[in-house]
């Protein structure tokens, strides 16, 4: 099989600079999309989760079937994931009431198993092996849950941790400072490397968006959620045109 080829198979982008740039984006979008709808519109979080569920729920399937890598498509899904994600993840840390410490732990360890159920299943939890319905289906149920995690996560180190949303935004991108240092400068293992930096990019982006759209007096900057969102949504367009989309390679004979 040629090379050529195995990229036309592969329907996950390569992850470079750009892939990361967007992602923060969508998952900040995905924090003030969430907001929008739970409490601009005032429908509440398990409403609010039932609409952004059946969206993720077709495109995931969408995104399955394809038989190639398509960019609209991909960012599409991982705005569903995250918008989904901050809705099920307030309600879960608030009207459950399990808070923030409760809520962060539970989904940690529903992302942990995620991904042990998919190396025990398949071998591998590396991007590059994601080339099979049951690869995507894994790689999709993880992304959801850690996008979920990153909301409470956020909330955690803006609330419970007494960060405020500009501190726990500082937080996670030195977090993320970390990782990208010890990519370049260690033999740390990449796939452990690219799945930390996967979750830590949405609770900063949970951050930025409360900071963005959160009430003066709750340390915010108090912007319109939809127009914060409208704006987001239109720079990751314009991103996902402007920055060359290409599918990840598979390794020869995976």
């Amino acid at each position: 099989m040629t090379q050529e080829h195995r990229d036309l198979v592969s329907k996950v982008p390569a992850v470079t600079l750009g892939f990361w740039i967007i992602k923060v984006l969508a998952t900040t979008l995905g924090e003030t999309g969430g907001d929008t709808v739970s409490m601009t519109w005032d429908m509440g979080y398990l409403i609010g989760t039932a609409i952004f569920l059946v969206p993720l729920l077709v495109l995931v399937a969408w995104q399955i079937a394809a038989k190639r890598f398509h960019p609209f498509l991909y960012w599409a899904t991982i705005i569903a994931s995250t918008t989904a994600g901050t809705t099920m993840a307030d309600f879960a840390t608030r009207s459950l009431g399990i808070g923030y410490t409760g809520g962060s732990t539970l989904l940690l360890a529903c992302v942990l198993a995620c991904l042990a159920a998919w190396y025990w299943t398949l071998g591998s939890v590396s991007v590059d092996s994601v080339r099979s319905p049951r690869a995507e289906g894994f790689y999709w149920l993880t992304i959801t849950f850690s996008q979920t995690l990153g909301t409470a996560l956020g909330d955690w180190a803006a609330d419970t941790g007494g960060l405020g949303y500009g501190g726990g935004a500082l937080l996670f991108a030195a977090g993320l400072a970390l990782i990208a240092a010890l990519y370049f400068w260690t033999q740390v293992n990449r796939v452990l490397l690219f799945w930390a930096a996967f979750i830590l990019t949405r609770p900063l982006g949970a951050t930025v968006g409360d900071f963005l759209d959160k009430p003066l007096d709750h340390g915010g900057m108090a912007l319109s959620r939809p127009l914060a969102s409208a704006a987001l949504a239109g720079a990751i367009l314009l991103l996902v045109l402007l920055i060359p989309q290409r599918a990840g390679r598979h390794p020869a004979g995976a």
